[in-house]
């Protein structure tokens, strides 16, 4: 359809105001379960975040202590141990400030990053950090960058460095379904509730400071590995994946700070050993929450004595999370095709499936087209996702099924330009124009729902001298020879009107449209 400069009926204004309305309220329809699993994963998050400070903790304190005995040789490392220490203090102190912000714009200037009360605001987050002109989230990015940078310089092992980089990553994001990469910031904070806001940043602080554990780990292994080996050993938790979906696996590598391979140590968890010397724990999660573990680290050595390193860890499971969502509105319309975003977050798009129950839905790339059949029933949508090689259910959506609205008529023609346009009624409209047009169209072009409509047939209603109403039928959707015998009997300012217009659209439902009122210019 092309555009149209006429003035919208009250009936269609309504129509729009209403899809405006819907769409809203689709938006704010954040589920109470998604909002509690961000505030368990926060909170699991806080615990971990003190089990990592406390990790780093002793890593500076034995640096400290080494100095104090050999300032000579420990001097230079501590230094640059004082250096990320205060960047990593001033990191978290800046990520500190922004939630505080941001939960003071939710809840007010009483407001407590720890109990948030207005959870699901969705405006929060993007006002604090991608406001115009002063945009938090760009300035943090900055921040973010410098301090990863300068951190991976002082790790010699390319891979550890790499590592670093991979945790503070803030390369763009192509999200499911988008042309174009969103910049970092714009990804984390737009259209995010603040319970979610609030989990990023706290996640990325356990990021930071599990950083920073990497390059004091380095720099006191760089001092004297060997002196290490003999004097102290310590035993550390490393998790490949700090959050972890129900279903799937935690794992993590249970490892000295140094490490001598012709000497691998007995690890034992909860009293039991682990079946590998490679230190690797693995344990299947059937249910949501925080858990914890502990056990040791048995080290022999060559006088043949051992020592125990004991250790304590902590994962946090969270309950599998996708989002269904329909691209139009907040309900499904027979007939027609409506676009459908599918995803799981932590899941590749080639991981996951989908059902519908009355109609069907297919994939079309990284999206998924739904095609209801039957109106007035509901259409429940199913997601499955494969996770450590198994599918899981890991989400139900239930839409309502309606019949399409009712399309507006309309005459279609070609202005100066050659441009299709089209006349709706009610205004004056040139005789030559409605001489070339072939006869009347119907369709919604909302901008929402562009869909056309095939008219059956309608009347034409003349009005003679005397005031006699003089009806003349149409030839389906085209103008009879009548109709254009009585077009060309019009003069300047005279009226006539359009009325019992018939329609069927893509549902296959015909429909009585509104008459319309064509004043001959």
């Amino acid at each position: 359809m092309g555009a149209n400069s006429t003035r919208l009926s009250p009936r269609q204004k309504m129509i729009n105001l209403m899809y405006i309305v819907l769409t809203a309220m689709l938006a704010l329809n954040v589920s109470s379960d998604v909002l509690d699993g961000f505030t368990q994963v926060h909170d699991g998050l806080r615990r971990s975040n003190g089990n990592v400070d406390s990790r780093n903790n002793a890593i500076y304190r034995r640096l400290d202590e080494l100095a104090g005995q050999n300032p000579e040789k420990v001097g230079p490392w501590l230094e640059k141990a004082d250096e990320v220490r205060r960047l990593t203090a001033g990191m978290v102190a800046h990520v500190d400030s922004l939630k505080l912000a941001i939960v003071h714009k939710a809840d007010g200037a009483d407001g407590n990053p720890d109990d948030i009360l207005n959870r699901d605001d969705l405006e929060a987050a993007a006002v604090v950090m991608l406001a115009p002109g002063n945009s938090r989230g760009y300035a943090l990015r900055r921040n973010v960058e410098a301090y990863r940078d300068y951190l991976a310089s002082l790790m010699p092992d390319t891979a550890k460095a790499a590592n670093i980089r991979e945790a503070l990553n803030t390369d763009p994001i192509l999200r499911s379904g988008t042309l174009v990469p969103q910049s970092w910031e714009e990804a984390k904070f737009d259209q995010q509730p603040v319970v979610a806001a609030i989990t990023l940043l706290t996640k990325l602080q356990n990021d930071i400071l599990y950083a920073e554990g990497e390059v004091l780990g380095q720099l006191l292994v760089q001092v004297d590995a060997g002196d290490v080996r003999v004097n102290e050993l310590n035993a550390y938790v490393m998790p490949q994946s700090r959050l972890v979906m129900r279903g799937g696996k935690y794992s993590a590598n249970i490892v000295l700070a140094a490490v001598d391979t012709t000497q691998r140590p007995v690890v034992v968890i909860n009293g039991t050993q682990l079946a590998n010397d490679r230190g690797l724990y693995e344990v299947n999660t059937g249910s949501t929450g925080s858990f914890s573990y502990s056990g040791y680290l048995e080290v022999p050595h060559g006088d043949g004595t051992s020592t125990r390193h004991p250790f304590t860890s902590d994962y946090t499971v969270i309950e599998p999370m996708a989002t269904v969502s329909a691209s139009m509105m907040n309900v499904l319309y027979a007939g027609i095709d409506n676009p459908i975003g599918i995803s799981v977050p932590g899941v590749a798009m080639k991981d996951i499936s989908a059902t519908m129950t009355n109609g069907t839905l297919t994939r079309s790339g990284d999206s998924w087209i739904a095609r209801p059949a039957a109106v007035g029933k509901e259409a429940v949508v199913t997601v499955t996702a494969t996770i450590d090689g198994r599918p899981a259910t890991v989400a139900t959506s239930t839409f309502r099924v309606r019949k399409l609205p009712d399309p507006t008529p309309y005459i279609a023609y070609k202005d100066a330009q050659g441009h299709t346009d089209s006349y709706k009624g009610g205004k004056g409209f040139p005789k030559t124009l409605l001489l070339q047009a072939p006869g009347i169209e119907a369709a919604i072009d909302d901008g929402l729902i562009d869909t056309r409509f095939r008219v059956i047939s309608f009347e034409t209603v003349f009005f003679d001298s005397m005031g006699n109403a003089i009806p003349e039928v149409s030839d389906g959707a085209a103008f009879s020879a009548r109709q254009r015998q009585s077009f060309q009997r019009l003069q300047r300012g005279k009226r006539f009107y359009i009325s019992r217009i018939k329609a069927v659209g893509p549902d296959g439902i015909t429909r009585d449209l509104s008459p319309m009122e064509v004043i001959v210019n």
